[in-house]
Order: C-alpha cells, then structure tokens, then sequence
C-alpha cells in the first residue's frame, strides 16, 4: 500500500483521483473509483450553462452510498452559482474548481468545513488557488487531454512543489497530465506530489459515460494523433478563455482548423449547429474525442476498479525497482 499525506487527509487507502471530465465522469464512475479506495469527483462540468449535460442529481444519486467530490469547470460555475451552492450542501468530499478565479465559488465551500480542490496550469493560478483557501492543489501539464495550458508535467510539478513547500507546506500536491498507469504515479510521487489526478483512463473505463464509438477510436490511437488547439472551441462556439486551448484525437475538423487558430476566432459559432448535429449522431470526424497523450497507455475498457488495482500495484513495483538502482 502506497500511504501518503493525500491519503491520510481524505482517508483513502490509494492517492488517485479521478479527474471530474464533463459528459464523462457521472455518479457510476465517480462512485466506481472511490469504492476502490481512490476518490472519485464527479463532472459538474458547465454547470448547466448550456443545457446539454446529464441531470447532476441522478447523477450524484448514481454514486451509491460511496463517498464522492464535485467538480465545476470555475469559469462557467461562475455565470450559476446556484450549482456549487447545491453541491456544498451535499457535504461532498472535495469542492472540485477548474479554470478560472476559484475565490468567489470556493469561498461556500471553506467556510461550510468543504475541502477545496482547485485545479492549475500556471505559478500564478497556484497563487490564487492559496489565496482562495485551497486544502490541495493540481499541477496540470498540457499533456492532459480536454482543456488546459502550456506547462509540462515534468517540469511544473516539482516547481509547485517548491512554491508550496516555500508559502503553504500544509497544502496537498497532486500531479496531472499524461498519467496514465503505475509508472505515472510513481513518478508523480517522486516530484514531490501526494497523489495524482488521472483523466484518460478513467474515461475509458466500463462505467463512464464515454460513447463506445470514442472508445474503439481511442484505442486505435496513440499519443502522436492528439493535438491541443483553441480552434475547436471558437467553432462550435463555446466561450472559453484565450490562455486554455483544448487537447483531442485529430479528426477532419483538427486537421482543417488546428492551425488556423486567429481564422477561428474571428468565425467564433460559425459550427455551433454542425457540431450540435455531429454530437447527436456520434459523428466523430467532427465531434472530438477528447483525450490526453496518455491515450496510447489505455489497452482495453476496463472496470474502474480493476484500473485502480493495476496502477497501484505498477506503481509499487516501479518504487522498489528504483531503490534497486541505489549503490
């Protein structure tokens, strides 16, 4: 068993989370997760901004008896309030924020005892998040697949760490992007994190919300067929922040659009409809397969369960083969 400062403060026996994916993490999988002693946070997503996501009550209903947090992509959340003021009242066992100022939403949540997690890709989002009240911090790398920044994993985990150790010693640490397996973990923990938050392969698991189609396609693919550009979500017309672009499987549109960036914006929603219509018939030439570059360490849709097991026990291995190399 790998015990660490993440699992002592949550009380869980393994130092994964499962990153909260919009349309992707709902009750089953987050509850999945968590019953296999990691920490399941279910994807609040837009928060229902744009009326297309699963219904968050079933969807926490879903998650069973198992302990759970909730996730909202921040910027979003912000323009609703009225979702996290629903999620601090269910006691959840973390407050999941994502891009964007935390300080309005997480401020609920610190002061009703909610531990807060807030997600970064830069030192000054990490600044913020302290500022906010975060218990623990997430060093994403731009190998993460969805929405993120320019950082590397590598390189950005250790130097959070070092800023923490410096202004917050008490916050937690946790790595992501492109961690996908035990060796992932094991490396995260030797840059000084205290767990890792994994997306990719949770999204292929048996109890997420992924269509099987994106399924079959991902594991078809490897990290050399995604692409992180801004252009998709100009298209299809939704308003996200200039310094976060979008990590995908190349499809038809990436490889028209991915380059063309300034020539998106400037057609901001010009394919809001096309996009709606391809999402709703599963064509995914045109809608996204959203993944990171850990895509070509899935192997097989498994149970969460099973995905948790296997990375613990690659990540005990690698840990005792590399006290080996000690002379």
């Amino acid at each position: 068993m790998i015990e660490t400062r993440l699992t002592r403060r949550f009380g869980i026996k393994h130092p994964i989370l499962c990153a909260p994916m919009a349309l992707t993490t709902g009750g089953r999988l987050a509850g999945a997760v968590s019953a296999a002693g990691g920490l399941g946070v279910l994807g609040g997503g837009y928060a229902g901004l744009f009326g297309n996501e699963p219904d968050l009550d079933d969807e926490y209903r879903a998650a069973g008896n198992a302990p759970i947090g909730i996730g909202f992509i921040t910027w979003a959340a912000a323009q609703n309030p009225q979702v996290v003021e629903w999620a601090v009242a269910r006691r959840p066992a973390c407050l999941f924020l994502s891009f964007g100022d935390p300080a309005p939403l997480a401020k609920p949540a610190v002061e009703a005892g909610v531990p807060v997690i807030c997600q970064t890709q830069t030192l000054r989002h990490v600044e913020e998040a302290l500022d906010a009240g975060a218990m623990a911090i997430v060093a994403q790398g731009t190998e993460a697949g969805g929405h993120g920044g320019r950082r590397a994993t590598l390189p950005f985990v250790p130097e959070v760490a070092d800023l923490l150790a410096k202004r917050a010693p008490e916050v937690l640490l946790l790595a992501a992007g492109g961690i996908a397996d035990g060796r992932g973990l094991a490396a995260s923990l030797m840059l000084g994190a205290d767990g890792v938050l994994v997306g990719t392969r949770f999204w292929a698991a048996e109890e997420a919300l992924t269509p099987p189609a994106a399924i079959a396609r991902a594991l078809a693919a490897n990290g050399d067929s995604t692409v992180r550009t801004t252009a998709v979500d100009a298209l299809r017309g939704t308003p996200w922040p200039v310094q976060f672009s979008f990590r995908v499987l190349e499809n038809r549109i990436t490889r028209e659009w991915a380059a063309r960036e300034t020539e998106a914006r400037t057609q901001f929603g010009a394919m809001k409809q096309l996009y709606a219509d391809a999402r709703a018939r599963g064509d995914l030439d045109v809608a996204p397969v959203v993944v990171g570059e850990g895509v070509g360490l899935i192997g097989a849709r498994l149970p969460a369960a099973t995905i948790v097991d296997r990375m613990v026990r690659e990540a005990e291995r690698a840990l005792k083969s590399g006290t080996a190399l000690l002379r």
